[in-house]
C-alpha cells in the first residue's frame, strides 16, 4: 500500500559535511541531489502529495552566508529541475510565508507554481519559510477576519497553506533525530513516523522504498481497536 501523502523533514546536511570536513554549504548541495532523486522516485511510485521541509521559520538564525545560499540553491534548484518536473506533470505548491524569502528567489518560486499550476501528477509541496505554530495563528487570524466560527478541526484547516491536501499519511525524518521541529502539528495528528539514522544526503531512493515499505506492515487504527 503506498501513502496518498508522505513529508519529509530533510535533516542532517550540515553534519554530512563536518564528517568530510567540508562547510556546510556542500552538504546542503549534496542535499539537493537527493531531493532530485527522491522526487522522481515518489511520483514513479504512485505517491500523490510529497511535502518537503526546505526552509523553516527557525533556519533564519542560522548564519547569513548559510542562509544565502539556501536562497540561491532554491534558484538552482527550479532552474535545472522545472523541465523535467513539468514534463513528468508535478505541480509545485509552495507552503509558508513567502512575503518574507528573498525577492530572487521569490519570483523563480512564482514562476515554477504559474507553469506547473495545470498539472496532474504528483503534487510537491515545499515548506518554505515555514513554521506550523505560526501557520495555526494565520488560520486562526484569517477565520476570525471572515467571522467564522471555528468548531472542528476541519473548519480551522480550511485557512491552512493549501488546505485541500490531505494530511500525510507518513512523515520520513532523516539523521537521527525523532521529533517533529514545529512541521505540520495539526496535520500529523494521525501520521505514521518513520525516523532513520541515514543523513539526508545518504537517503537514496532505495531509502525511500524501504521507508514505503515498512508504512505498509502498519495498522493504522484511528483511535479505534
Amino acid at each position: 500500500m503506498i501513502p496518498n501523502h508522505v513529508a519529509i523533514i530533510m535533516d542532517g546536511n550540515g553534519r554530512w559535511a563536518k564528517k568530510r570536513n567540508m562547510p556546510r554549504t556542500y552538504g546542503h548541495k549534496e542535499g539537493m541531489n537527493r531531493v532530485i532523486e527522491n522526487v522522481r522516485y515518489a511520483s514513479d511510485a504512485g505517491v500523490k502529495y510529497l511535502t518537503l521541509y526546505a526552509f523553516s521559520k527557525e533556519n533564519w538564525k542560522r548564519p547569513k552566508e548559510e542562509v544565502s545560499f539556501l536562497m540561491k540553491l532554491i534558484i538552482i534548484y527550479i532552474n535545472s529541475q522545472i523541465d523535467e518536473l513539468d514534463r513528468n506533470n508535478v505541480k509545485i505548491v509552495v507552503s509558508g510565508d513567502l512575503d518574507e524569502i528573498y525577492p530572487e528567489s521569490k519570483k523563480v518560486i512564482d514562476g515554477a507554481i504559474e507553469r506547473t499550476s495545470k498539472n496532474t501528477g504528483l503534487i510537491l509541496n515545499i515548506c518554505l519559510n515555514y513554521g506550523s505554530r505560526d501557520e495555526i495563528i494565520r488560520a486562526i487570524n484569517l477565520a476570525q477576519k471572515d467571522g467564522r466560527e471555528i468548531n472542528s478541526y476541519e473548519d480551522l484547516k480550511e485557512y491552512f497553506y493549501n488546505s485541500y491536501i490531505p494530511d500525510p499519511d507518513l512523515i520520513i525524518r532523516t539523521s537521527g533525530e525523532e521529533r517533529l521541529s514545529n512541521f505540520l502539528l495539526m496535520q500529523s495528528a494521525y501520521s505514521e513516523l518513520y525516523f532513520t539514522d541515514k543523513l539526508w544526503p545518504d537517503f537514496h531512493k532505495e531509502d525511500f522504498a524501504e521507508a514505503l515499505k515498512n508504512f505498509a506492515g502498519r495498522h493504522r487504527r484511528y483511535g479505534g481497536i
